[in-house]
């Protein structure tokens, strides 16, 4: 039997923790698009296919509630709206940025606290200039202002910002903008790559991916791919620079992006693998908690629902079969694009081929099954979309999914038992962990503006 994270020792740290003063060390984590169902489907590949004993680490958190997200313009927000609240507790309408409705600008609990003397870090898996990262520092009426966001990424003063890529070095066109000035300026080092960091003097970095890999997100865990950047690593990074800086008070925002990214694709097995993932970086801020208990908060949060996710389907009845999702070895994006330069080759690509690249990629008939009527509906979509080249794209927020990728991850989705309601984001509630000094504030039903009042106010001694 596996030693529970939780021992007696521990809940007696962590109360201590509770009694104690303010604290030192803030980690805010928020899982970009991580609803109940993200969490749940997490914790059930855990436990059934993982064999682990022990819940997610944030469901061992001695404080667990939940919030809602809803925008001041919707019921359903979108990220700027919701880290808008997460970040300075106001709420805006979707696609406003660090601003009230009226465009009245307001300031973020890392900018609050930064002025008072705190270090700052904010880390995700997607672009540093999105949603959620930009809504600690910028202020913005549109989103899409990547120029803008940058620039104030630049201003803002903080110690460490770490993503995939800076959209707003280009314009619209693809042509250069004068955005990397602004960083030099301001004496930030932009690097790309963790092994840069060694050489890096500077107080302030900006860390990237590698020059040649230019995307919106770092690459789903999924993918595997050689050279990028991981949400562990680049915590891990944040924090050592933080150490290096002197800085003897700290707040870090941690955001698990490539969830959002992947529950919009309808893709369960690069959802659960990217919460995993989220989770291994929430180690990094667990173990810095374990030697500072008396001075460290963490909360882990959600800015909002992404995909309507579920558990369990007609197909499945009351059970799940998650072991299936191990024989899938790439993302729906990869796999998306996959087919689609099959498509602008010339060369004749035929069913044989696919029906085993399909085996080896996914466990087709091999381990996953797959019923004559799934089958027919494959050859056939195959005809149509990548011999006769005469299928449809499916649109989402990230991604164009062609119809034969569409297909193929139905049928997984049949199989495993997971389930979708919406290629965007749902209104559903969405969780709230928390450990350390002053979490049991977090206790009760919250609104997402909630966060990071309640945070300063624990930071004063309220």
């Amino acid at each position: 039997m596996r030693t529970r994270l939780f021992s007696f020792l521990t809940m007696l740290t962590a109360a201590g923790a509770i009694l104690a003063g303010t604290p030192k060390y803030i980690f805010y984590y928020i899982g970009d698009g991580m609803g109940m169902g993200q969490v749940m489907a997490a914790e059930a590949y855990n436990r059934t296919v993982l064999g682990n004993d022990d819940h997610l680490l944030m469901m061992q958190f001695p404080v667990a509630s939940t919030l809602t997200t809803y925008s001041a313009s919707s019921p359903v927000t979108d990220s700027a709206a919701a880290g808008t609240a997460l970040s300075t507790g106001n709420k805006t309408n979707n696609g406003m940025l660090g601003m009230t409705p009226d465009s009245a600008e307001v300031v973020s609990v890392a900018k609050t606290l930064f002025d008072d003397g705190f270090g700052v870090g904010l880390v995700t898996s997607v672009a540093p200039d999105d949603a959620t990262p930009g809504a600690f520092y910028t202020h913005v009426p549109k989103r899409s202002m990547y120029y803008e966001i940058g620039k104030d990424a630049a201003a803002c003063g903080y110690d460490f910002i770490a993503g995939s890529n800076l959209r707003g070095i280009k314009d619209k066109k693809g042509n250069p903008t004068d955005l990397m000035k602004y960083f030099v300026e301001n004496n930030v080092a932009v690097v790309r790559g963790t092994d840069a960091l060694e050489t890096i003097d500077s107080r302030r970095v900006v860390l990237l991916n590698t020059d040649s890999i230019n995307t919106g997100n770092i690459g789903y865990t999924i993918d595997s791919i050689p050279g990028v950047l991981t949400l562990p690593v680049m915590t891990e990074a944040c924090l050592r620079h933080l150490q290096k800086n002197g800085r003897d008070r700290f707040f870090m925002m941690v955001e698990g992006g490539n969830i959002d990214h992947a529950s919009h694709a309808n893709d369960g097995a690069t959802v659960i693998k990217e919460t995993l993932n989220f989770q291994e970086a929430l180690k990094v801020a667990y173990d810095f908690y374990l030697a500072h208990p008396d001075e460290t908060l963490i909360v882990v949060t959600a800015d909002h629902e992404t995909g309507g996710m579920g558990l369990g389907n007609n197909t499945v009845g009351y059970n799940l079969r998650l072991k299936y999702i191990d024989y899938q070895k790439m993302s729906k994006s990869a796999f998306s694009r996959y087919c689609k330069s099959l498509m602008r080759d010339r060369r004749v690509y035929r069913w044989e081929d696919m029906e085993e690249y399909l085996t080896d990629n996914f466990g087709f008939w091999k381990f996953v099954p797959v019923t004559q009527e799934q089958t027919a509906k494959l050859k056939e979509d195959f005809e149509r979309c990548l011999v006769l080249r005469n299928g449809k794209d499916k649109k989402t927020l990230y991604d164009n999914f062609d119809e034969f990728s569409q297909t193929v991850f139905d049928i997984m989705d049949k199989a495993t038992g997971l389930g979708w309601t919406t290629n965007g984001h749902s209104g559903g509630l969405v969780p709230v962990y928390a450990i350390g000094v002053g979490a049991e504030k977090f206790a009760s039903f919250n609104d997402n503006t909630d966060i990071p009042k309640i945070i300063l106010d624990i930071v004063e001694g309220k």
